[in-house]
């Protein structure tokens, strides 16, 4: 698929990309890439199944459990500020 100066100007609009004023590169990539899709179009996936994951393992979830922790003082210890049991942090909403 043949791709113009125009289509490369608003490509890198519509995604931000910083391209120079010599559209030649970029509209050889946009070539390139547009025929790989081409390709794809080729293949025959009318017997293909959809999938709806590719993996067909199911997770195993273990159940959460307690390990440690109802000690304040230890975890506050190496804490750079703390005030009333609770970490000191700077404000981030004003």
């Amino acid at each position: 698929m043949k791709v113009d100066n125009e289509t490369v100007k608003k490509i890198a609009f519509l995604s931000r990309l910083n391209v120079d004023e010599d559209f030649e590169n970029t509209k050889n990539d946009f070539e390139n890439i547009l025929g790989l899709i081409e390709q794809f179009s080729e293949v025959d996936t009318k017997n293909a199944a959809p999938l709806v994951s590719v993996n067909d393992n199911n997770l195993i979830c273990r159940e959460d459990k307690v390990m440690e922790g109802g000690d304040a003082e230890k975890i506050l210890s190496n804490a750079p500020a703390k005030e009333f049991g609770y970490f000191v942090v700077p404000k981030v909403v004003e």
